[in-house]
């Protein structure tokens, strides 16, 4: 097999480098869809509410979503470094990332077809497209050395992220629309299919522009076939890894830190979620993180620049951050309003025969029951998960009446084929739907049992309430049933001014752009001048670790959101250096197999933050401890990141390639 010679990037007219450049980037654009939309933000809510419908349970729904996740993150991370070696030997690393990519589109435009109850349609599909999100990916990174000259690689590699920030973060955007505005479930099945026709549509720059990089010079003997050469330089790799020991070094490095971001990525939500915070004001902070992160990303890439004359300016800037967001989230925790800053009020206590908060009132002594009740038999495979009582009558008109101090209620119910309606009534009134505008009647027909159906009541003040539910079944019909299992008196709402919390941040950074300009120049110019690709992402870390402690002791709406700006400050810029720091000391000639390696790691690494959490969680009974925990992963990680010798891995590449090189010129 003969390598094909392409031409140098240092040959080539500044326009066409410029081309390249922009093209590669576009993928990230074009596939960050499918990663805010389909893994973050709307399918795993559709998946458990309308695909999983049918299921037992959404403990049950989580469970197989979950397993969808794990069989696509074992099968990539079992196939990426065999097909990222075949690709250096054939040179096929445009030709793999098109058919993943295109499995990924396919799998993605298919999920338009999920119903409610197609659960195995939609993990069949979802972990079709993640294999292809996700393969493709090792494809596309292990082509960055390939586009950018070594001087630019930092600059590029974060440039991806910045565009795939923006790119994921506006359709996200539409997205939401879309499912506020269209009817039913059309709203996130039609998302689904926009994640699809803009991932094609935006990826096509990248395989019209971008050239295919040549294969590594290898001939192949009579009876060898590509495979099984790939096969044996894969394990000559493994075999020699003395000879890579810095670069391995650094993927040991990267394995445990970025365990540690990605922690932080997955459990920010639902933690924010456990403090109570609103729904709403977590979707905007993640659109936020989304948006802020561009800019950020893109001063990232120029810290390790020595040719970039405001690096002072940038380091001033990522420092005041550090200092400056603690103390205007943790400042106006303390000093300004509890309902503009989010800070949690009260709880509710039982007073007066009523119960407070946290209380499950369908055996509580408050409770009032008129009409013939019992306790409704559950299957055991539904009971072990569910294995409180549930209440049921089917008498018509028979009620319960709960008596509480508070102003929201969680009501967890049953639904059935035997179900019927029930009303709500709330201080003798009935109460009004908040989407409608009509008295609420809550329908628990069902094709199948389901025991966790959920239904919120809201009162428009906090105090002293009755709660009655009425069975309002018709008796001429066989669906007469009604079951409640338990109604909790939830935590006070926090009251919040976002306006204002994000006036003030943006208020905060551009009192810090122009301080930076200021004295940037004056104070920071020594320690701009040490800042190399390696020790920016030790700053980036540095970061990361007061995030950790921040997370332990935050409270407040003003602060998650500082905190959610913190964050994005360094998310983009730590991922996107340590790919290029990574491009830098692996031989280009074999980018495929190290990116490869470099896929795996990045995959495994979504095991052991997440068990650390939950063990610290169960150990703790709360998510606080979990979140300080995490700083572990930022130190050591940090700490042997400092123990990787670049310099001489950089040596060891260019090396490897130049004899390359040179063997292709004899050819």
């Amino acid at each position: 097999m003969t390598a094909v010679v392409s031409t140098s990037l240092q040959d080539i007219s500044n326009r066409e480098y410029k081309r390249r450049i922009w093209a590669w980037t576009m993928y990230d654009w074009a596939n960050s869809a499918f990663a805010t939309t389909i893994m973050a933000a709307v399918l795993p809510v559709y998946y458990s509410q309308v695909a999983g419908a049918t299921l037992p349970s959404p403990a049950t729904a989580t469970a197989y979503w979950t397993t969808g996740l794990s069989v696509s993150t074992l099968l990539v991370a079992l196939l990426s470094p065999i097909l990222g070696t075949v690709s250096d030997v054939m040179r096929g690393k445009k030709r793999f990332l098109s058919l993943f990519c295109g499995m990924g589109v396919v799998g993605t435009g298919l999920l338009v077809l999920v119903s409610t109850g197609d659960w195995l349609l939609a993990s069949l599909l979802f972990i079709f497209g993640r294999i292809g999100f996700n393969a493709a990916n090792v494809f596309y990174d292990a082509l960055l050395p390939h586009v950018a000259r070594t001087e630019d690689l930092d600059v590029v590699s974060t440039r991806g992220y910045a565009m795939g920030y923006l790119g994921g973060g506006l359709l996200l955007a539409v997205n939401v629309a879309m499912i506020f505005f269209l009817p039913g479930t059309w709203g996130a099945r039609l998302s689904f299919l926009s994640v699809a026709v803009w991932w094609a549509v935006f990826s096509i720059p990248l395989f019209r522009w971008v050239p295919e990089p040549p294969s590594a010079s290898v001939r192949l003997a009579p009876g060898e076939t590509v495979l099984g050469v790939s096969l044996r330089r894969l394990r000559d790799t493994f075999r020699d890894i003395r000879r890579y020991k810095e670069l391995f070094k650094f993927v040991i490095a990267f394995l445990i830190y970025i365990d540690g971001i990605g922690t932080i990525i997955e459990i920010a939500t639902i933690y924010g979620a456990e403090l109570g915070f609103a729904t709403t004001e977590l979707i905007l902070a993640l659109l936020m993180v989304q948006f802020v992160g561009i800019p950020y990303s893109l001063i990232f890439g120029r810290l390790p620049n020595p040719s970039e004359k405001r690096r002072p300016v940038f380091v001033a800037f990522v420092l005041f951050n550090l200092v400056a967001l603690p103390l205007l989230g943790i400042g106006g925790r303390f000093l300004l309003p509890a309902n503009l800053t989010g800070v949690l009020p009260e709880r509710f206590l039982a007073v007066d025969g009523a119960a407070g908060q946290g209380a499950y009132l369908a055996a509580d002594p408050a409770v009032a029951y008129t009409g013939e009740w019992s306790a409704y038999p559950l299957p055991a495979k539904i009971r072990s998960e569910y294995p409180r009582d549930y209440y049921t009558t089917t008498e018509p008109g028979a009620s319960a009446s709960f008596y509480f101090n508070g102003q929201r209620l969680k009501i967890t119910y049953s639904a059935g084929p035997d179900f019927g309606a029930w009303a709500v009534y709330l201080d003798g009134m009935p109460y009004q739907d908040e989407e409608t505008g009509q008295p609420l009647v809550v329908s628990a027909y069902a094709d199948s049992l389901r025991v966790d159906r959920l239904l919120e009541i809201r009162a428009s003040s906090a105090g002293l309430h009755t709660l009655t539910l009425v069975n309002q079944s018709d008796p001429s019909t066989s669906r007469t049933r009604m079951a409640f299992a338990r109604i909790e008196v939830l935590p006070p709402e926090r009251k919040s001014n976002l306006g204002l919390i994000l006036g003030s941040v943006v208020g905060v950074e551009l009192l810090g752009l122009l301080l930076a300009f200021l004295l940037g120049p004056l104070f920071f110019t020594r320690l701009a001048a040490r800042l190399d690709t390696q020790r920016s992402i030790l700053l980036a870390l540095a970061v990361y670790a007061a995030i950790s402690i921040w997370g332990f002791f935050l409270d407040s709406v003003i602060e998650y959101w500082c905190l959610a700006w913190m964050v994005a400050t360094v998310q983009g810029g730590s991922q996107a250096l340590s790919r290029s720091l990574f491009s830098t000391i692996a031989p280009a000639s074999k980018s495929g197999e190290f990116f490869g390696l470099f896929g795996v790691m990045e995959k495994f690494s979504a095991i052991l933050g997440p068990l650390v959490f939950a063990l610290t969680v169960a150990a703790f009974g709360s998510s606080r401890p979990a979140i300080l925990s995490i700083i572990a992963f930022f130190i050591v990680g940090g700490f042997l990141l400092t123990r990787v010798n670049v310099a001489e891995g950089q040596r060891l590449a260019q090396m490897e390639d130049a004899a390359l090189t040179a063997e292709r010129a004899v050819e």
